[in-house]
């Protein structure tokens, strides 16, 4: 069964735009220069794959791990060949001297994507991961919006969330003070970002984690109230392409929801997963019944699954790809929806941010209530659920 069917759809949802700027796109990347940051990660590796298959005149990509740039390769070499432009890729930290020396060496590109985020609410349980979400999602990201400006970069995109719409958790809130650090880069630059669902079987993603599990011979688990919008990697790419390519100054890119873009539980995603390798789904009332049946049921073409509510720090209700108060254009394309953003910048709360991890970071001592205070002063009406359990205490 194809991903489309399982997150229970039968059509791409940007086919239309795509087609619509097909020639386009085609002209523009062709003559361009592109750097992807991040660019090995599920998102990464789709928005590079979007941009060589339209044979740029250079496309350099970045990423933190080495294992998945080779995949990346490989991935490009066995489907899409070779372009007679220059495609390089480099393990780099984008957080370290050595990016900032491989940008000082060359940095002549005219469009830097960044897809560089830790992702996972999970990772807001402890505080030195929260500082290092921090640094990818946020300083990093300025950092390196400035390198593209001290080098002429034509455009600069980075990806947002749609948790960053009215942020429930530490990760959708660092995407929305990312948001407000592009807005002061972007009187020297052009940057648009996109806010866009889950990608479906992404890298750490929980479907992805059912494919892992079954490989493993181990029971299935989801949360049975929870509802999310999915993208397939290949529209992640699309969106993200489209945004970087079309976005004027401060736009935000979204998928508009239609009949094709719907709600799914992962519990149903499970289920139809599950049937589409052919066993049948059995339902347990206990982690430990699950794990035990795991090592029989299999063999009777059945498989064991343990369907709970959701109790974790930061899952959100119900998903949202803008709040009431923005300013949305859905005219301009078919199936994508645009935050339009007036220039806006409150200097002193982006200052007093700064100097606040700077000096805790100084300190070399800081607790996980520092930063969410922190947080909360940059978004006051930030709605954090804190309950005490994250997904790393759950099977």
């Amino acid at each position: 069964m194809q991903i489309l069917e399982l997150i229970g759809r039968q059509k791409e949802l940007f086919v239309a735009d795509i087609e619509t700027h097909q020639e386009q796109l085609k002209t523009i990347v062709s003559s361009s220069k592109f750097l992807v940051i991040g660019g090995a990660g599920s998102i990464g590796q789709a928005v590079t794959k979007e941009i060589f298959k339209r044979n740029p005149k250079k496309l350099h990509v970045v990423d933190i791990s080495e294992n998945n740039l080779v995949e990346l390769v490989r991935d490009i070499r066995s489907s899409l060949g070779y372009i007679d432009g220059d495609f390089k890729t480099f393990g780099l930290d984008i957080g370290s001297i050595e990016y900032d020396t491989f940008i000082k060496s060359d940095g002549q590109y005219d469009y830097v994507l960044n897809l560089s985020a830790l992702k996972h609410v999970r990772s807001e349980k402890d505080p030195f991961t929260l500082m290092r979400m921090i640094d990818v999602n946020i300083i990093n990201t300025d950092k390196t919006i400035q390198q593209s400006i001290d080098n002429g970069v034509k455009k600069y995109f980075c990806v947002s969330t749609d948790k960053a719409a009215n942020p429930v958790n530490m990760m959708g809130a660092s995407k929305r003070i990312m948001e407000m650090f592009l807005m002061r880069k972007s009187k020297d630059i052009s940057i648009s970002t996109a806010r866009f669902a889950n990608v479906a079987f992404s890298d750490g993603s929980l479907l992805h984690g059912f494919d892992q599990r079954i490989k493993k011979q181990q029971p299935i688990v989801a949360p049975n109230d929870i509802k999310r919008y999915f993208v397939i990697p290949k529209e992640s790419g699309e969106l993200c392409l489209m945004s970087c390519i079309f976005g004027e100054n401060r736009d935000i890119f979204f998928p508009k929801l239609n009949e094709s873009l719907h709600l799914i539980s992962f519990a149903d995603i499970a289920i139809k997963y599950i049937k589409s390798l052919g066993y049948e789904p059995h339902l347990c009332n206990s982690e430990d019944e699950a794990r035990t049946l795991a090592k029989t049921l299999p063999q009777q073409g059945k498989w064991p699954c343990l369907f709970t509510k959701s109790d974790t720090t930061g899952e959100k209700d119900f998903e949202e790809f803008f709040t009431d108060n923005e300013t949305l254009d859905m005219d301009s394309f078919i199936n994508l929806g645009v935050i339009k953003n007036e220039l806006h910048i409150n200097y002193e709360k982006l200052k007093f941010f700064e100097n606040t991890i700077k000096d805790l970071k100084a300190s070399k001592s800081w607790k996980k209530e520092d930063l969410t205070e922190l947080f909360f002063k940059m978004i006051p009406d930030f709605r954090h659920k804190e309950t005490g359990k994250y997904l790393d205490h759950k099977m």
